[in-house]
């Protein structure tokens, strides 16, 4: 099941490295984040693998992200585990930066002077 959740990078854990039990090496990382939810704000979510973990490397804590993750369950030995895997991170800009743009674009317009715009004044 594919999921989107948005929230603010609350914790970036360190890198978890192992070999599985055919011998292939893995790599993990979890982000931590904040949704302000009013109940169980917090969530964790997995990178598995180089490419996921250079997701999260390029994210801060603070920075307010949009997540797309899979959310799965297994059995192991009568027991039921349930993970969230990330495969997309993107970084939402705040309300008060999209103003700041704004403002910054209204302050400093960009200057056509000196380009032909073909009228005589």
């Amino acid at each position: 099941m594919s999921l989107k959740v948005k929230g603010v990078v609350h914790q970036i854990t360190p890198t978890e490295t192992g070999k599985s039990k055919a011998g292939k090496e893995w790599v993990k990382k979890s982000l931590v984040i904040d949704t302000s939810a009013q109940y169980n704000p917090y969530i964790s979510l997995g990178a598995f693998g180089d490419d996921k973990c250079d997701l999260v490397e390029k994210c801060k804590v603070g920075d307010e992200v949009e997540i797309s993750f899979n959310l799965s369950s297994r059995e192991y030995q009568g027991k039921w585990y349930t993970q969230a895997d990330l495969w997309k991170i993107e970084k939402v800009n705040s309300s008060i930066e999209q103003v700041a743009k704004k403002v910054d674009a209204a302050i400093n317009p960009v200057s056509l002077e000196g380009e032909d715009d073909g009228l005589p004044f």
